[in-house]
């Protein structure tokens, strides 16, 4: 018999827009939440829920958190990371699908204020401090143009 772990999947939305100076992506400063409360995080995520896809998961947490409509289309699949705290609890390994959107409908507003103080644009190149560090990670590694497919974090000391 195998001893078996459980695996929470989230879904992750990068809303990203060009400006005369170069990228920018829409982020927000979580607070009120308990988990990585003060740092910067992708302005739309959250878990997928049961019987749900991680497509309407994306698409219903931009519409929870943001206020805007996306379209599937729209939602461009950036990479899928599989990531550990290293803790040891039943639930501590996670499967995270980042997306990243460029077109949607509405303007991005700060939905639930319960959970995030701010929402701001902030040029790739010149991220606030601190950000999610799972998080900032796909952001650098788009940035620099390395971001694989698959991707893994806090396993082996990464």
């Amino acid at each position: 018999m195998t001893d078996r772990f459980q695996v929470v999947p989230a879904a992750y939305v990068l809303l990203r827009r060009e400006t005369s100076t170069g990228e920018e992506v829409l982020l927000s400063l979580r607070r009120g939440t308990g988990y990585m409360d003060e740092h910067w995080a992708h302005a739309a995520a959250g878990h997928v829920e049961a019987a749900e896809s991680v497509h309407a998961a994306a698409i219903r947490e931009a519409r929870e958190e943001l206020g805007i409509t996306v379209a599937e289309p729209d939602l461009e699949p950036l990479c899928t990371m599989h990531r550990t705290h290293g803790n040891g609890r039943a639930i501590d390994e996670r499967v995270d699908f980042f997306f990243s959107c460029r077109s949607w409908s509405g303007a991005p507003s700060l939905m639930e204020a319960d959970k995030a103080a701010e929402l701001a644009w902030f040029p790739l190149d010149a991220l606030p401090e601190p950000v999610v560090p799972h998080e900032r990670a796909v952001l650098q590694a788009i940035r620099a143009g390395t971001l694989a497919p698959i991707v893994t974090f806090g396993f082996g000391g990464r």
